[in-house]
């Protein structure tokens, strides 16, 4: 496989970064548009007929896929509010989508939502205009990923684990335990060396991921949080990725070229969402994944609005249904991911009663959830290395340097 070249987006998100100068802990919203104009919307009138929604990929589906999964049809149908969907590979793609504008929704991971909302472009939702609020999962309803101020910035969407995805040929049925098949290089027990048939997340981000493997294989480190690193904690978890480069066959960060990549390139290893495998499992390949005994990453996604909405009556239809039962249990079912409203884990057909429990429910507590590094440790230090340096240092290390 080919190597792929420094992310464009990365690479533009460094400029934006320096400019909103994201380096401490989380200010209060920008004054700008929507919820600095007089506050949340209070009444919820007729639907302007569209709704705009940036997403990750496969979290609207209409059944163009599978005729099973459609959440979108019937919501048109009911609302008619016809929905657009711009889907993003990155959380640093959908800042830079959020910051051109046009767009009333984003299903915002925690390394992006604290950004848009210190950045001014989400606005604070009236949660009171939203019935199945009560139904969310209390773990979420106040998540500091969008509560700033005691002010709800968006609804809970999904969340889960990034996945040790692997190649059950490769490990001749032996389930690997660790995430060291993808940070070093070893043989595998198919008796070849992993160099180059694995992949690594293109996404700053990413860097997490390699810190929660040195917090538990290097502990005189000292990492207590993957998110919080000293300049010296930082630096190591550099010098693994470094490394980590000789390896790495691809930087993925499109799920449809990574499930193409573990079909056809040989791919052995590799960080993955429970999407990518429910695919790849659907198409008969012999792929199956684990959260390593090092732990996990993991994302807790949020639906946004945009400060300035251009069709917020909507916007805040699609809010309740996102919370729709139904529809948060087909999503789980779809995506491999667990629902925000704990009463989807029951009685849907393609979920069953127990796929809540398959896909995480119960490891909430041991995932280590994206969020925006920031220089404010959280311990009354102030020295930890912000964000835009992640996303530098990262860019230097896809680019051999």
């Amino acid at each position: 496989m080919k190597q792929t070249p420094v992310s464009l987006v990365a690479a533009a998100m460094v400029v934006l970064f320096v400019l909103a100068g994201c380096g401490g802990a989380p200010a209060a919203p920008a004054a700008s548009g929507g919820s600095a104009a007089g506050g949340p919307l209070q009444k919820i009138g007729e639907g302007e007929g569209a709704v705009s929604i940036v997403a990750w990929p496969g979290y609207i589906e209409r059944g163009d896929s599978d005729k099973n999964y459609d959440w979108v049809t019937g919501f048109e149908k009911d609302t008619g509010c016809k929905v657009s969907v711009k889907t993003a590979a990155t959380s640093d793609e959908m800042v830079a989508l959020m910051n051109d504008g046009g767009f009333d929704l984003v299903t915002a991971s925690g390394d992006a939502s604290l950004r848009l909302v210190t950045g001014g472009r989400v606005q604070e939702v009236n949660t009171a205009l939203i019935p199945s609020w009560a139904k969310v999962d209390k773990r979420l309803q106040d998540a500091p990923w969008h509560t700033v101020g005691g002010k709800h910035y968006g609804v809970p969407y999904q969340w889960g684990p990034n996945v040790l995805a692997y190649n059950t040929e490769a490990f001749k049925g032996q389930a690997p335990d660790s995430w060291k098949v993808v940070f070093e290089e070893i043989t595998l027990p198919d008796g070849k060396s992993n160099k180059g048939r694995v992949q690594a997340y293109d996404g700053p981000i990413y860097i997490a991921d390699a810190a929660l493997y040195l917090k538990a294989t290097k502990p005189a480190l000292g990492i207590k949080d993957p998110y919080a690193l000293s300049r010296d904690q930082f630096n190591a978890v550099i010098e693994l990725l470094r490394g980590q480069r000789q390896l790495v066959g691809r930087y993925w960060h499109d799920a449809g070229v990574q499930v193409d990549d573990f079909t056809k390139e040989g791919v052995a290893a590799s960080s993955s969402w429970p999407y990518q495998v429910n695919l790849l499992q659907a198409n008969k390949q012999p792929i199956a994944s684990v959260v390593p005994k090092e732990g996990a990453t993991g994302w807790a996604d949020t639906t946004m609005m945009a400060a300035n909405a251009p069709h917020p009556n909507c916007a805040y239809k699609w809010l309740e249904h996102s919370l729709d039962p139904k529809l948060q249990g087909d999503l789980a079912a779809w995506f491999g991911s667990v629902p925000s409203v704990p009463d989807a884990c029951k009685g849907n057909a393609l979920l069953t009663d127990t796929g809540c429990s398959t896909n995480g429910f119960d490891n909430f507590d041991k995932i280590a959830f994206w969020r925006t590094p920031v220089a404010d440790c959280g311990d009354g230090k102030q020295d930890c290395v912000p964000y835009y340096e992640w996303v530098t240092s990262y860019i230097a290390v896809i680019g051999g340097r």
